[in-house]
C-alpha cells in the first residue's frame, strides 16, 4: 500500500471516530440541550491542549446483533489536556455511540486513563452520559464497572477525582461518581439513580419521572450528591474549571497559590454590620466569609444541601483554603446528620490534599428530637469530631457568636488540636445557652421568685457576664486571642504565613475506622 493510501486510510478512520454516532445522532443530542462528548472537552480544556488516547479501540462483541456493529471509539473519548495550563486526564462518554453504554473496551479505555492519571499524579475528570452497562456484553460490562470502582478507591486521597453528570447515569454506574470527590450536574439533562422510573413502576407501582427520581434538583437539595449544578453544559464545565484552580494536582503537592490582588491586611469593618449583636438573630455566614477572603470571593459547594452548614473554597493571601462555617441564617446553624456528613467529608478532602481549613463557629448545638436521634445523629455527629481530630493540615477556628456544648467541641475546638482559635467579642462559649442553663440550674429559685420572668433575666445576665463570653475560655487558653472584627482578615493571613510549614504525624496504623 502506497504511503498516500495509508494516510488516506488513517484519516478516514480518524474522521469516523471524530464523527461519533453520525450527524443525525449529534443533532438529536443537541435537540435535548446537550453537547457532544468532544464539544464538552473543548469547553473544559484549554484550546488545542487535548491529546486523545485509544481513539481506535472498539468492541469485540458478537452476540445479540453486535457482530460487525460500528461503534467509533466504543462510545467514550479519553485522553489528557490542560486547564489553565495544568495537566488533567479526562474521559467523556459519547451518547451518540450506542447510547454511551459501557462495554469491555469502553471500560478498558477509562481504566487506562485512570491508571495514567494516578501514575503521573494529575486530576481525573470524568464526563458521564451513558445508558448504563452494555447488555449485549453481559458480565464483561460488569467486570468493567468493578475495575473502575477499584481504581476510584485506589486514587482516593491521591489525586482529585471530579465527575460531571451530563446525561443519564444509572445502575452500577452511579458508584464511580460516589467514590470520587466532587460531582457536578446540569439542570434538566442530568440524572442519577440506582433503578430507573420504569423499574420503580414495575416493582413498587409508583409513577415517577426521571427528574423527580434522580434529577439535579433532587441531588443538590436532598441527597447532597451534587456539589454544584449548572444551567447548561457550558456553565457546568466553567464551574469545574473554577474548582480546579483551588486544587493541587495530587496529595504530594501544595495547592496552587496565585499572586495576591487584595491587601493582606485589609480591614474588615463590614463585619460590624454583618454580625448582629442579638445572639438570637440570624445572618448569612457567606457574607462573613466573603468579607475576609481575597477579593471577597468564595466558591461554595453543596449550597442547597444542609444549608445550616456552609462549605467551599476561598483564597487568603493568594493561598487556597477550605471553609467550614455554621450558618445562623438557616436553622440557627444547628448541627444535624446532614451537616455532619457534609462537613466531615469536606474536612477530610482538604486534609488529604494539603489545603488549610478555616472554621467559623456560630451554633447552638446538635439538633434535638426523636427524628435525629432515631436516624443516627450520634454516629453521624461523631464523623465531624473524627475528621477534625485526624486532620494534620493547618486548622484555624473563629468563634463568631454561639459555641455551645458538644458542638463547641466538634467545630474544630482547641481540644481537637486546632492550631489557632480566635474569638470575636460577640462569642459565647458555654455548655448551653444562658436562658436554658439558668432554667436548669436555678429552676427552684425561679419557681419561688415573686417575679419569675424578671429573675430569669437577672440570672441570664449574670450567666452571660460570667460564662457566655470569650474571656473565660481565653483565660484557660482554649481561645488564643479575642480579636476586633476589623482585624480578622489580617489575623487569618498571618496564621497561614506562620503555619504553612506545619508538620504533624499521626500514630502508625493501617487506617482508622470512621463512624458511619
Amino acid at each position: 500500500m502506497a504511503i498516500d493510501d495509508s494516510l488516506r486510510d488513517l484519516r478516514a478512520r480518524t474522521d469516523a471516530v471524530v464523527a461519533g454516532g453520525g450527524e443525525a445522532r449529534v443533532q438529536a443530542q443537541h435537540g435535548k440541550g446537550k453537547l457532544t462528548a468532544r464539544e464538552r472537552l473543548d469547553l473544559l480544556l484549554d484550546p488545542g491542549s487535548f491529546h486523545e488516547l485509544g481513539a481506535l479501540m472498539t468492541h469485540r462483541a458478537v452476540d445479540f446483533g453486535m457482530n460487525g456493529k460500528e461503534a467509533p471509539g466504543d462510545g467514550v473519548v479519553t485522553g489528557y489536556g490542560t486547564v489553565d495550563g495544568r495537566l488533567v486526564f479526562v474521559f467523556s462518554q459519547d451518547f451518540t455511540v450506542l447510547g454511551g453504554s459501557l462495554g469491555e473496551a469502553h471500560a478498558a479505555k477509562i481504566t487506562a486513563v485512570m491508571d495514567r492519571a494516578l501514575k503521573v499524579g494529575a486530576p481525573l475528570i470524568g464526563i458521564n452520559d451513558s445508558g448504563g452497562a452494555r447488555i449485549q456484553e453481559g458480565v464483561d460490562a460488569l467486570k468493567g464497572y468493578g475495575e473502575i470502582f477499584y481504581r476510584n478507591t485506589m486514587a482516593s486521597g491521591v489525586i482529585p477525582q471530579i465527575t460531571v453528570i451530563m446525561g443519564p447515569c444509572a445502575g452500577g454506574a452511579v458508584y464511580s461518581p460516589a467514590l470520587g470527590d466532587f460531582i457536578f450536574m446540569t439542570e434538566r439533562t442530568s440524572f442519577m439513580f440506582i433503578t430507573g422510573p420504569q423499574v420503580v413502576k414495575t416493582v413498587l407501582s409508583q409513577d415517577v419521572s426521571a427528574e423527580e427520581l434522580g434529577g439535579a434538583g433532587v441531588h443538590q437539595s436532598r441527597t447532597g450528591l451534587a456539589h454544584r449544578v449548572g444551567q447548561d453544559d457550558a456553565e457546568t464545565l466553567h464551574m469545574v474549571r473554577e474548582l480546579l484552580g483551588f486544587l493541587p494536582a495530587n496529595n504530594l503537592e501544595d495547592p496552587p497559590v496565585r499572586p495576591l490582588t487584595d491587601s493582606h491586611d485589609r480591614e474588615t469593618h463590614d463585619l460590624y454590620s454583618i454580625i448582629p449583636q442579638d445572639p438570637a438573630k440570624g445572618y448569612d455566614v457567606a457574607e462573613v466569609i466573603r468579607a475576609v477572603a481575597d477579593d471577597r470571593s468564595f466558591f461554595e459547594l453543596q449550597p442547597n444541601f444542609a444549608r445550616n452548614l456552609v462549605i467551599g473554597f476561598a483564597r487568603l493571601d493568594g493561598m487556597p483554603v477550605g471553609i467550614v462555617a455554621n450558618n445562623p441564617g438557616h436553622l440557627s446553624g444547628v448541627l444535624d446528620i446532614d451537616t455532619s456528613d457534609k462537613g466531615s467529608r469536606f474536612v477530610r478532602f482538604c486534609d488529604a490534599f494539603n489545603i488549610p481549613v478555616i472554621t467559623f463557629v456560630d451554633t447552638p448545638g446538635y439538633m434535638p428530637g426523636t427524628d435525629q436521634e432515631h436516624a443516627g445523629i450520634i454516629r453521624h455527629g461523631a464523623k465531624i469530631l473524627y475528621a477534625y481530630s485526624e486532620a494534620t493540615v493547618p486548622l484555624a477556628t473563629v468563634i463568631v457568636r454561639k459555641a455551645y456544648g458538644g458542638a463547641y467541641i466538634a467545630m474544630a475546638s482547641k481540644h481537637l488540636r486546632s492550631d489557632l482559635v480566635l474569638a470575636l467579642p460577640t462569642a459565647e462559649i458555654a455548655v448551653m445557652g444562658p436562658k436554658g442553663a439558668c432554667e436548669v440550674v436555678f429552676r427552684r429559685e425561679i419557681a419561688g421568685a415573686e417575679d419569675p420572668e424578671q429573675r430569669v433575666e437577672e440570672l441570664v445576665k449574670d450567666y452571660r457576664d460570667t460564662f457566655a463570653n470569650p474571656y473565660m475560655a481565653a483565660s484557660r487558653g482554649y481561645v488564643d486571642e479575642v480579636v476586633d472584627p476589623k482585624n480578622l482578615r489580617a489575623e487569618l493571613v498571618n496564621f497561614l504565613r506562620v503555619h504553612g510549614s506545619k508538620r504533624e504525624k499521626l500514630p502508625n496504623k493501617k487506617h482508622g475506622v470512621m463512624p458511619t
